[in-house]
């Protein structure tokens, strides 16, 4: 078989593929890598090339699996397993050819979402010490802060409750990814670019 026919048969496989991938049901809304900016955005000019994922120096990039439907195998970041770096050049938006990921300016340009603390479960919210979240984000002091307050009902202890400043945290999932907590879900999340907030947080704790 000639050349011009494999490849035309390969993508008439990845296009069946694509195909029965589209029916399947949706998923949770997906963490672009940096740069992907509004989902409307990515999704035009995306073509699944996969130059993000082999240009990330952590493998943090993957490809979403078929059960995403039309999302699959288009990039995205499972900050739990593994977050983004923000490497500081962003080789992942670099490499892309079509502009679905741009270069961040800098490091808060990133877009890929923003974090969100759960406090019924944030350790510090019960009175214990934590701050994984806070030492864990690229951007402490600015993105997560610490807002030290006294414990209601006790006049010795203190509370040391993490803070997400939400016009500049970049979405990475660092804080995701070192917290402590794990059941049903860890007690920071990032809710991706686009996505609604209340409705994924239930989602990722087991209530919706």
């Amino acid at each position: 078989m000639r050349l011009t026919g494999i490849a035309a048969v390969a993508a008439a496989g990845v296009f069946a593929a694509s195909t029965v991938a589209s029916a399947a049901p949706s998923s949770l809304p997906l963490l672009r890598p940096p740069g992907a900016g509004a989902p409307e955005h990515f999704a035009a000019r995306c073509v699944r090339c996969g130059r993000c994922l082999e240009a990330c120096p952590y493998q943090a990039i993957h490809a979403a699996p078929l059960n995403a439907g039309r999302e699959a195998s288009t990039p995205f970041v499972n900050a739990r397993a593994q977050a983004c770096r923000l490497c500081v050049e962003f080789p992942c938006a670099a490499a892309c050819p079509t502009g679905a990921l741009d270069v961040p300016a800098e490091r808060r340009d990133a877009g890929m979402g923003v974090a969100v603390i759960n406090e019924d479960t944030c350790l510090s919210f019960q009175g214990m010490r934590c701050e994984v979240c806070y030492r864990a984000c690229p951007l402490i002091d600015e993105a997560i802060t610490i807002d030290y307050r006294p414990r209601e009902g006790d006049d010795i202890h203190a509370v040391f409750a993490p803070q997400v400043v939400p016009d500049v945290c970049p979405g990475c999932g660092l804080c995701e990814q070192r917290c402590p907590v794990s059941d049903p879900a860890p007690a920071i999340v990032v809710v991706p670019a686009g996505a609604q907030e209340e409705t994924y947080v239930a989602r990722r704790n087991g209530a919706a």
